[in-house]
């Protein structure tokens, strides 16, 4: 038997397991740009035209949002090299700052961040998935959900079988969502050299010169390439980390920026930029103009779009209730592993469970409102911890280090990123901090408190038990775990 976090797990002497290092350079681009292209440019990608006023400038901003994120990306290689600890933000949090600001991160993380971005991204599936069947009135809102919980359940349980067919589903969903936006480009860049140049002959005319339709139009771009970072969940599961890491964000950002650029430029050859940002469905729309009797075969990639994008997230947050589970900032036994599947089974329950639970929810597309600015706070403060531990730990291996012009060019981003939103919505960003503090309460109850009364510490050895018991899973193979 072994002791993890006040819970017994069932090992025997000097057993246990680790997560595998299964994920090459391959799966690695997979993720992260599985993660980043979701449903936005297939569906509504008008936010920065609209805001930019012209084509031209849109162009340049979706470009020079793409570098900035390639720039917090190599500022993410240097934490993720020399601190190589799956979770991400939580792990670098932690080193840098200590226990409190870690499980704040952590806990926003359970309770909004992933489940409401699941949920919402199972929805997206779900409506392109029935609309055929729905072609002249709304659709079912039970049906909407049901499907958006068969499509998580189902998900959830490929994660949990193996490690291998989640990432080959990844690697799949991927490549396809990749040939979508290929179709769409090709088609496009066909059309544009027959002398469909209307919507470029004055490229920079309606330019916006108003500070604050900038900055809007810089924020709709930043947001549309959500997900760079979450490679770095799943650090101890790559292949030679001190290469692949690097290697996978050198190709999946300037891979995904190009891409950008490439499908704004040809839905704006078959579609004027009025029509492109009145149009819902902009990838639809798109095909219905120029694919005749192959339109059909859009919705089905925008659908496969969103399910690869439910299954890298899926994944990678596993990994961070795993690791918080196994500081001590969640229960022991979500940091426990199935022997014989090699998967975080309760982890990966645990995440599935939390994402239903978001679906039964009516204010959903409120909480992902909140959830985006916390998020974007706590990337600062990641990127914080670098600086920290350049200034605490000038000593510390560090296989890449960027310079520090970086880190701090990233953090001024991220401050204009914190700033804009505390203008235009402030009752929003208020009720982000809100639930972000709640957890200072568990904080303090789970984690802090340690001489629990007995009654308690008894109920979570036999809920601990039970899940061994049920899932046939055991404590992971370290060699010392610190909790705070």
């Amino acid at each position: 038997m072994k002791e993890v976090n006040g819970s017994k797990t069932s090992l025997s002497e000097g057993g246990g397991v680790k997560l595998e290092k299964s994920l090459g350079l391959f799966n690695g681009v997979a993720i992260i740009v599985g993660v980043i292209v979701g449903s936005g440019i297939f569906i509504s990608p008008k936010g920065v035209l609209q805001e930019a006023g012209s084509v031209g400038f849109s162009m340049m901003i979706w470009a020079l949002c793409g570098m900035i994120c390639l720039v917090g990306a190599m500022c993410y290689a240097e934490l993720g090299t020399c601190i190589l600890k799956s979770g991400a933000d939580y792990a670098y949090i932690k080193e840098g700052f200590g226990g409190l600001p870690s499980f704040l991160y952590l806990w926003v993380a359970l309770i909004i961040i992933f489940p409401t971005g699941n949920a919402i991204t199972a929805l997206t599936f779900s409506n392109y998935i029935l609309q055929p069947f729905f072609p002249d009135c709304d659709m079912p809102e039970v049906a909407l959900s049901l499907l958006a919980a068969l499509c998580i359940t189902l998900l959830t349980a490929i994660n949990c079988a193996s490690v291998k067919w989640a990432t080959k589903v990844q690697d799949i969903f991927t490549i396809s969502k990749v040939i979508a936006l290929l179709i769409i480009i090709v088609t496009g860049l066909v059309f544009l050299f027959m002398g469909s140049t209307e919507s470029f002959k004055e490229p920079f005319q309606g330019s916006t010169t108003d500070p604050s339709k900038f900055a809007m139009a810089f924020y709709s771009g930043l947001f549309s390439y959500a997900g760079w970072n979450y490679l770095n969940f799943v650090t101890e599961e790559l292949k030679d980390p001190y290469k692949n890491l690097p290697r996978a964000i050198w190709i999946s950002l300037p891979l995904v920026t190009t891409i950008y650029i490439l499908a704004n430029i040809a839905y704006l050859v078959i579609l004027s930029p009025a029509e492109l940002i009145a149009s819902d469905a902009v990838a639809v729309t798109f095909s219905n103009r120029t694919l005749g009797v192959m339109a059909w075969i859009m919705p089905i990639f925008v659908a496969m779009s969103t399910f690869g994008s439910l299954n890298g997230c899926i994944f990678t947050s596993s990994r961070l209730f795993f690791v918080g589970a196994r500081y001590g900032h969640l229960p022991g036994f979500l940091a426990t592993i199935n022997p014989k599947l090699m998967t975080p089974v309760p982890a990966l329950l645990f995440g599935c469970i939390m994402s239903l639970i978001m679906l039964c929810s009516s204010d959903i597309f409120a909480l992902i409102n909140y959830a985006a600015f916390v998020e974007t706070l706590f990337i600062g403060v990641s990127v914080a911890a670098l600086l920290m531990l350049r200034y605490t730990r000038p000593d510390m291996e560090r296989p890449i280090k960027v310079h520090i012009i970086f880190p701090i060019f990233f953090l001024l981003i991220i401050i204009f990123l914190i700033i804009t939103p505390l203008t235009s919505s402030p009752m929003e960003c208020l009720m982000g901090i809100v639930m972000m503090c709640t957890g200072i309460p568990v904080y303090v109850i789970g984690v802090m408190w340690t001489k629990k009364p007995k009654v308690f510490e008894n109920y979570h050895r036999k809920l601990s038990l039970l899940v061994q018991k049920c899932f046939y899973v055991v404590a992971e193979d370290i060699e010392e775990i610190k909790m705070d």
